[in-house]
This record gives C-alpha cells, structure tokens and sequence, in this order.
C-alpha cells in the first residue's frame, strides 16, 4: 500500500499527445513497438503476471531490470513492479491514460525508488530525467510521428 510519504517521493510525469487512447495503448503494450521508443525487450505481453526484463547502461554500469506486471486495465492502466538484479529495493511504475478529445493525456508514476541503494545512479533527478526524456521525447514522437496516416 503506498502511503503519503512515499507518492511525495514519487516521480510524477504527465504529458498530453496527439493521439488517441487505443494508439497510446499499443505503443505501451506491443513489444515491437516497445522496441522502437522504449527498450530492447525480448518479450513483452500486457497481462499481470508476466514477467520481463532489459538492460540499460549508464556511466559504464550495466543495470539489468526486472520487472513484473501487477495490473492492466485495457485503454487505461498498465503498472509494473520494477527492480535492480543485484540490487536491492523495489518501485513500481504505473501507466494512466485518460481521452481528452482526440487526444491522450498519459500520467506515469514511479514510486517506490528511495528504497533502492543510496547511490548516485539511483537518485530521484535521474529517474525524473529519463522518464521525462522517455515519455516527453521518446514517446511522444514516436505515437505523433505514426499517428499521421492512420484513422
């Protein structure tokens, strides 16, 4: 259960696109899309349960992540619990879509973080920086980029 003192310490992004909802929900939810503005995943499938997992580097460290779907709700909610192999601490990230016209306002949530180590990389600036540059840049152009020509 996430208290109070825990959403404080949440990285919050929310941002509006040019695109439907059933668009935005297939760039989160098809793995071959994912691939494009996301991560390199191997397998990726939208049901709770599943587990999946990739790998990033930063400043010469390679971080594996785990990651394991806890709740999809079609169109609107798609939240995964997110850790570190080798690493301890556990976060979940949380996916909200919400119509506004012919557009999506997507709110993503990552709370949970301040439990991993207390290291540089692990910082709150530097998941509120790659979740900005993945949701604001990544994702945005990718949905509006291939928004055009498509009903």
């Amino acid at each position: 259960m996430t208290t109070k003192n825990n959403l404080a310490e949440a990285v919050v992004i929310e941002r509006t696109f040019n695109a439907r909802i059933a668009r935005i929900w297939k760039a989160l939810t098809d793995v071959e899309e994912m691939r494009r503005w996301y991560f390199d995943l191997k397998e990726f499938k939208p049901e709770v349960g599943f587990r999946f997992e990739f790998t990033v580097e930063h400043e010469a460290v390679r971080y594996h992540h785990l990651c394991k779907i806890t709740e999809v709700i079609p169109q609107k909610k798609l939240a995964y619990a997110w850790r570190y192999e080798g690493y301890q601490g556990d976060s979940l990230v949380t996916f909200e879509l919400f119509a506004d016209g012919n557009k999506t306002r997507l709110k993503l949530t990552h709370e949970g973080f301040e439990t991993f180590p207390k290291l540089p990389a692990f910082a709150k600036a530097n998941f509120m920086a790659g979740w900005t540059e993945i949701i604001g840049s990544s994702l945005k152009e990718f949905v509006e980029k291939t928004q055009k020509g498509t009903s």
